[in-house]
């Protein structure tokens, strides 16, 4: 009775949350071109659905298996999203439109190895510059703080890039130790 009410509703629920956030991070990785990855996660993914569904369908009076199975799926999403947010996998255009000179934005963007394209338009108010700039998805909070800083009433945003060559980007020192000060951000 214990086992059929509680344990294998709890079971189901965690094999749930586990092949759902596998689910999430692999059609985010798809959609990002990792597709050498992808198919390592989409076997494991259906292996615990299949193993899940089973157990299911051999217990279809029990109500409490149902909910498991329907709460471990909205909890794997969100956990699957969760994950995808922490790994920041990927690379990012941030385009930047301030009505201001763009010099000191690109400057300091460059001293952080940022490469930075600034382009002359016209928008709504008038003349702008556009700023570009190719960076990997870890660094945004890092190239946001320049752009408050240096430009605090510019428009951005931030678009998900599928493909990049040829650019210019910190190296991997850099990325490391970002990353290492980020990690010690979050625990403060």
């Amino acid at each position: 009775m214990t086992y059929d009410y509680i344990v294998l509703p709890v079971l189901i629920f965690l094999a749930r949350i586990t092949d759902v956030t596998i689910g999430t991070i692999r059609v985010i990785l798809i959609t990002r071109g990792a597709r050498k990855l992808a198919p390592v996660l989409g076997f494991f993914e259906v292996l615990i659905w299949i193993i899940v569904v089973s157990q299911v369908m051999r217990n279809l009076s029990n109500p409490a298996c149902y909910v498991g199975y329907a709460a471990g799926f909205a909890t794997g999403n969100f956990f699957g999203m969760f994950l995808e947010e922490k790994l920041a996998i990927g690379t990012l255009i941030i385009r930047v439109i301030t009505p201001r000179e763009g010099d000191d934005l690109i400057g300091a963007l460059n001293q952080k190895g940022y490469g930075a394209t600034i382009v002359e338009a016209s928008g709504a108010t008038g003349h702008v510059h556009v700023l570009f700039s190719v960076i990997q998805r870890s660094q945004l909070g890092t190239v946001v703080e320049l752009i408050q800083r240096y430009c605090p009433k510019a428009f951005y945003s931030v678009e998900d890039v599928r493909f990049a060559r040829e650019g210019i980007f910190p190296d991997r020192e850099e990325q490391r130790l970002a990353w290492h000060s980020w990690l010690l951000r979050k625990r403060k």
